[in-house]
């Protein structure tokens, strides 16, 4: 087993599966992928079956239906805290997070608890979006950043890296929000915390295989959550605690 664990949440993806298998496997640093398939119709899954009883890397985790990202991810983390990971990483299955970004996160997570990949660090990097979906993904940093007072360039992205200190001091049965929002409520309740929270350049390319899963549930349910945050953390628009290197 590595010490590096990439949870990712997979529904329909079995165009996308092996070939991302592939590509994690032949990273120049080691790591260990967890499929977390929300029974998948497509037959996900089972194609997760089969690649990991070809590669001692590859696990898979099966849910019984699907209810959100965010439950998907948590029951990933829970997965991995039971076991000896230091380095667990949030990653999409569709290619829109480009595996070869994760040694440059994996190296700031030796000195950072929590690693952010940045579509607009110095910059926007983000490939086949329309310029409508842009403005949304800027508008709602925006909008996070003016309510939260956390000062990172992209709180929505969903490509992270967690040093298992912080994210077993997180209660994971307290985590509300499901969608967008839970990327925002994780990296809030770490940062009002006074976890280290850095943030490194990443491009994002839109899926091209399959469907984007963004609904206006989602978008209504990070409007509301960022409030929340907000009166949880005492109206504050800066961390509660300073810790200790």
């Amino acid at each position: 087993m590595n010490n590096t664990l990439i949870v990712m949440p997979t529904y329909n993806e079995r165009e996308n599966l092996p070939r991302m298998v592939a590509k994690l496997l032949s990273l120049p640093v080691p790591v260990d992928l967890l499929v977390v398939d929300d029974n998948s119709p497509d037959g996900t899954g089972a194609l997760a079956d089969e690649l990991a009883k070809k590669h001692p890397e590859v696990h898979v985790l099966h849910r019984e239906e699907k209810n959100g990202l965010g439950r998907a991810y948590l029951a990933g983390f829970q997965w991995a805290l039971a076991r000896t990971y230091e380095f667990i990483f949030e990653m999409d299955g569709d290619f829109s997070h480009n595996p070869d970004d994760i040694p440059a996160l994996l190296a700031a997570a030796r000195e950072a608890d929590l690693v952010l990949g940045s579509r607009y660090l110095n910059g926007i990097r983000v490939i086949n979006w329309p310029l409508s979906r842009l403005m949304l993904s800027k508008g709602a940093a925006l909008y996070v950043r003016i309510i939260t007072g956390m000062p990172f360039t992209d709180p929505t992205g969903g490509y992270k890296c967690f040093r298992r200190r912080a994210l077993a001091a997180l209660n994971l049965a307290e985590v509300q929000s499901n969608g967008y929002s839970f990327q925002i409520e994780l990296t809030h309740r770490l940062w009002r915390h006074g976890f280290r929270v850095v943030e490194v350049p990443i491009i994002f390319t839109e899926r091209v295989e399959g469907h984007s899963k963004m609904s206006g549930n989602i978008v209504s349910e990070a409007l509301l959550m960022v409030w929340k945050l907000f009166f949880q953390n005492g109206c504050r628009r800066r961390p509660r605690l300073e810790r200790q290197p």
